[in-house]
């Protein structure tokens, strides 16, 4: 029961829904207690999704003393890569983050 819960936080601090993770932990066995194949299993397909945040972070981290879209027009770079914020026509916010980046935030941490 502990490893449960702890792999329902872990999965809730990166953002995975607690639907998605009731759905998970349902595929595991109820006759007996999970093996480390069985974790392994679960856990593997959120592996693709851990990848692409650490990738979006890693742009995030490296880029966050460029232009980053959102429209404010205090950076000079942003001239050459939003010019006269045109980014705005796509919608609010930081524009050129990875689409990772940008997901509405998870309720209920």
């Amino acid at each position: 029961m502990l490893r449960r819960l702890a792999f329902v936080r872990a999965a809730r601090s990166i953002g995975i829904g607690l639907e998605e993770v009731r759905t998970a932990l349902d595929a595991l066995p109820a006759d007996r207690t999970p093996t480390r194949s069985d974790w392994a299993r679960l856990s593997r397909s959120w592996r693709g999704r851990l990848d692409e945040q650490i990738e979006a972070l890693t742009a995030l981290r490296d880029g966050l003393d460029g232009c980053i879209g959102c429209g404010c027009l205090s950076m000079t770079t942003c001239r050459l890569v939003n010019p006269d914020d045109a980014a705005a026509a796509y919608g609010d916010g930081a524009r050129t983050l990875p689409a990772a980046l940008r997901r509405p935030p998870v309720h209920g941490r």
